[in-house]
């Protein structure tokens, strides 16, 4: 089975995202995990607008790397989703094949009402949709 790792900074928004589409798109054929460098709280925008695709994370925790790196967790891809400017500061974990990196605006950054938020971090979330079954549909299986 293939291993896969989302990281980030924070571990609140593209990370969790980018792992549950993940599993949702490659099913019981990758083994997926998400983590960060400095973890946060899930973002609770990015809770509502997973909720659109019929995914629950309410309640999620977030997750260290370095916890994963102490246990001796092992990964065949490591895909980290920080944005250009956040690049110096994103985790770094070893990848047994490959190491990605996909550059996402960072959801944090979205202000104003709930729906300011969601309008702003909807296309993220669609940009990671795309990126991850582009992913899925390379691996051979």
């Amino acid at each position: 089975m293939t291993r896969v790792l989302a990281i980030c900074i924070h571990n609140s928004a593209r990370s969790q995202m980018t792992e549950e589409y993940l599993r949702l798109a490659a099913g019981d054929r990758v083994h997926v995990e998400s983590a960060g460098i400095e973890p946060g709280s899930v973002n609770p925008v990015v809770v509502e607008l997973l909720k659109e695709d019929g995914i629950d994370i309410s309640g999620k925790a977030t997750r260290s790397v370095f916890d994963l790196h102490k246990a001796g967790a092992t990964f065949d891809y490591v895909i980290a989703v920080c944005d250009a400017e956040a690049a110096e500061r994103c985790p770094i974990f070893p990848a047994e094949k490959k190491r990605l990196h996909w550059p996402f605006p960072d959801p944090s950054k979205a202000t104003g009402t709930m729906e300011e938020k969601l309008a702003y971090i909807r296309p993220i979330r669609d940009q990671i949709k795309a990126k991850v079954d582009e992913f899925v549909a390379s691996l051979e299986m």
